[in-house]
Order: C-alpha cells, then structure tokens, then sequence
C-alpha cells in the first residue's frame, strides 16, 4: 500500500496560513499540482497514494471525484485571499489522470481558470497511460485547455513492461503520440525507468531507440527504485528478482544520454531531457527552483511561501473534509532558513544552470575544489560565475556532491 504520510504540525481547520507566507505571494511563479489517485491495476514498483477499484471500498466514486477537487480549489482561493495570482502551470499526476472523462478534467481546470484565471501561456499537463486515451479523448482534452502531455511509457520491451507489471502493449506509444500530435497538443513527454530486473543493455537502447522513433518533445528516464512495501520488494526480499545493480543504473543512465544527446535532446534536470528550452517542464522547473504551487487531492503536497503542508491520504477522508466545509490538511511544516537554503541545495544542483554559489555556507564552498578536480562539477560556470553546475559523472554522483557541500 502507498507510503505513510510524514508527521507534521497541526493546522487550522479552515486551513489558513501565516500572513508572513502570504506576504511575498505572486513574487514567484505560482501552479497547481492535482492528484487523481485512481489506476485499474497497481504497478508492482509503485509507492504512489493511488488506489484500484477494489482497494477504494466503498464511499468512494471517481464520479464525484472532480467535485471534491473542485471544492478544494475554491478553498484554495480563500485561503490565498483576493490578490491577483493568476496561474502559471497545472500538472495532473497520479494515478492515471485520464481514468476520469476528459469532461471532468476539462471543467476541473475551468474551475481553476475561473478562480484565479490562468496566464496566457499556461503550461497544462497531464499524465496518461497508452492505453487510457484515444484519438477522441485527447481531441477533447486539448479543447478543454491542456497543452501538454507526459504518456507512461516505461519500457519497449514485452517482458520488462510484465515484471513492472505494466499492462500496455507497447506498440500503443507511437499511436498514441501520433493521436495527441494530431489532437494539437503542444509538448508531448515519454516517461521510461531503466534498471528493472531482467533488463539488458539492448533491452534499454531498444527502450530509448523507441521512445526517440516517436519525436518527443520531452523525456524522462528515472532508476528503478525498490520501494519498502511495494510488491516488487517482496519479490526482491523472496530472491525472486535481484536488486538493481548501481555499476549497471550507472551505465544505462550514460547510454541514455548519449542517445538522447544525439538526437537533439537537451538534459536540463539530471533525469529529464528536452528539445530545447522551451520543452522543459515549468511545473516541475517550479519544484526545484522553490516556487509556490497548491497541491490538490488526497495525499498531495503543497508550499507557498516558506509553508509546506499535505493532505489526507484516503479519497474518502479527503471528501468527507472538504463536504464538512474543512481543509483536507492532515499536517503542516513552517521551513526555516536553515531548512529552506538546504533544500535549495539538495534541488537547484539538479538543474543544468546549476546552483548560485552564495547559497553554499563557507564549508560547502571550501570543498568546490575539491568536486572539480574530481570531476564531478564543471570548471567554468564555478570559476566564471559563481554556479555549481554538475559534470555528467557529478550527474551519476549528485548525492556524494550534495553530501560534500552540505556537512
């Protein structure tokens, strides 16, 4: 089942924030993230707060779903006050978003729309599986206002998608992103994870080749992670499948590089690549660079100025709450300083601009030589401009930079 929700401290039922964290609103970037907790079946490598038909019980409808998430945002807009804050970038995870008809997606993001209205050039996103959406629901969906879309594509390999427990045929991608081309999206990503059990070398350039033969805009190819109490780690703990190997993640993440390199696609996060400036994902762009966003939905999580906070996990305790005229918040965390200059570092040295040198207490500066002669931070943007900006082997390493600018 989905992992536990952190402890935190406790929050006002209405779910109003410190004025201090109000104060600089509209200053930064401001999205909404909204979370669809519902798949038809469960990934055996999944943690995620997502729920199949039988583990919802009963209570529980994707049909009134949209209700409660719209109630959310309303409340949202109460929260934030009047203030102008139009809305820079939604992004509908999961969960498979497209479940739920293109109808309620679409008046979902009307609502979002007439609360805080959005920016001109809105990012909207979702995610989909291949075999969750046709020619018809993606025409629907892109009339509705979503200008981007991220497929779980995973693998294009038969017997790497049945030990991840994906359940599409992998010819399905190129239809798919040939639909929503046609459909007139504006970005369309391939998500893929490399190091399942049982994958070759071959088997991963095949996964890459494939999802390049469809022209994304964007990629995103993530290691496999063995999470505790998922059904992959009780294969793992049976001896039934081995654990990742980190010399054989090490490799395919350079074979990934070489080939999305090579076809035009730029890294600008250590696990996403884009063609061109442009193709980079704003939303998640927000998240390493310390944006506000609001986090919709069972389970999801939010920060606006300096204060994160997360919901209920359970979709029927997240609209029970919100039917009682109450924040679906289960906790909240105040960041400090101290907390919010860390995860600074632990995020922006992420990113291919890299990290601003001064956020670095003297400690972590004094060891940039160091990283350098190593090669694991680029000589130049540290030398000339101040920025820890990471090498591709500090890309494979960037826990071990992490570790030695913050000791």
């Amino acid at each position: 089942m989905p992992s536990a929700l952190p402890e935190g401290d406790p929050l006002p039922k209405d779910g109003s924030l410190p004025v201090a964290a109000l104060a600089p609103l509209g200053t930064r970037p401001f999205g909404f993230y909204v979370h669809v907790p519902f798949c038809r079946v469960r990934c055996g490598y999944c943690d995620f707060n997502t729920y199949t038909a039988e583990e919802l019980g009963g209570g529980v409808s994707r049909a009134t779903y949209v209700d409660h998430a719209v109630n959310e945002v309303r409340l949202a807009r109460e929260v934030l006050g009047e203030r102008d804050l139009p809305v820079a970038t939604v992004f509908l995870g999961g969960g498979t978003p497209t479940l739920l008809p293109a109808a309620d997606l679409g008046r979902l993001l009307g609502a979002i729309d007439d609360e805080f209205g959005l920016v001109p050039d809105a990012e909207v996103t979702t995610e989909a599986n291949p075999d969750s959406v046709d020619r018809a629901y993606l025409e629907r969906l892109r009339a509705a206002g979503y200008t981007r879309i991220s497929f779980g594509m995973q693998s294009a390999v038969p017997h790497v998608l049945a030990t991840l427990d994906r359940t599409h045929d992998p010819e399905r991608v190129p239809a798919v992103v040939a639909a929503a081309r046609a459909a007139g999206f504006d970005q369309i990503s391939l998500d893929l994870i490399y190091g399942t059990p049982g994958e070759s070398g071959a088997d991963w350039a095949t996964s890459v080749e494939a999802a390049l033969a469809c022209e994304p805009d964007h990629v995103s190819a993530y290691s496999l992670i063995v999470e505790e109490g998922t059904a992959l780690a009780r294969r793992v703990k049976r001896g039934e499948l081995p654990m990742p190997d980190e010399d054989d993640l090490a490799d395919k993440y350079v074979a990934a590089d070489d080939l999305l390199t090579a076809a035009g696609l730029e890294w600008y996060e250590v696990s996403n690549w884009a063609r061109g400036s442009e193709a980079r994902c704003r939303h998640n762009l927000g998240y390493w660079t310390g944006a506000d966003w609001w986090g919709i939905g069972p389970g999801a999580h939010s920060h606006v100025g300096g204060v994160r906070w997360w919901n209920v996990k359970h979709p029927a305790a997240y609209g029970d709450r919100l039917a009682a005229g109450a924040s679906p918040a289960h906790a909240r965390e105040v960041l400090d300083a101290e907390t919010q200059r860390v995860e600074r570092v632990l995020l922006e040295v992420r990113i291919r601009e890299g990290l601003a040198g001064d956020t670095l207490d003297d400690a972590g500066r004094a060891a940039l030589p160091d990283l350098v002669r190593r090669g694991l931070v680029e000589a130049g943007p540290w030398q000339q401009a101040g920025r820890v900006v990471l090498t591709r082997h500090g890309r494979l390493l960037a826990d071990l930079v992490v570790r030695d600018v913050l000791p």
